[in-house]
């Protein structure tokens, strides 16, 4: 995947160094470009083909203030419901530490395009898309 974009170097790296954790019944741990079996028996479980990994934390990288990002999830959290989307809580975390935690959700079954319209309504950078390899791809927003 050609990684052009405005987005810094050193952001992206940490995006495809990033463990994306997801509170299931088990916890999944997904890696940008590498398949997960647990994603795949959590696609059987539900009977889906497709999955994303959003956070509405810190728009195009900017860190705000803890209190605003909590608003800013439990917005992405009210239009999920909204849809009626089936999610779950996760977190996408440095395995150094290098940067700060931020809260996010697994989201069952939308379409790679209805996944960037929210990613970008949301202001984020880039968000994880999954389809039916179980293969975790960072898809670019800007």
């Amino acid at each position: 995947m050609a990684l052009e974009s405005i987005i810094p170097p050193e952001t992206l790296l940490a995006y495809l160094e990033t463990d994306f954790i997801v509170f299931d019944q088990q916890i999944l741990i997904l890696k940008i470009d590498n398949y997960s079996e647990a994603l795949r028996n959590l696609y059987k479980a539900h009977k889906i083909k497709t999955c994303i990994v959003i956070s509405a934390y810190n728009p195009y990288g900017q860190v705000l203030k803890e209190s605003v990002n909590i608003k800013r999830n439990t917005d992405l959290t009210t239009e999920l419901d909204y849809k009626d989307l089936k999610y779950f809580p996760g977190e996408g975390k440095h395995p150094a530490g290098k940067w700060l935690s931020e809260s996010s959700y697994l989201v069952l079954d939308l379409s790679l395009e209805e996944s960037c319209t929210l990613g970008k309504k949301y202001e984020q950078n880039a968000i994880i898309w999954c389809d039916s390899d179980c293969v975790p791809q960072l898809v670019l927003l800007r």
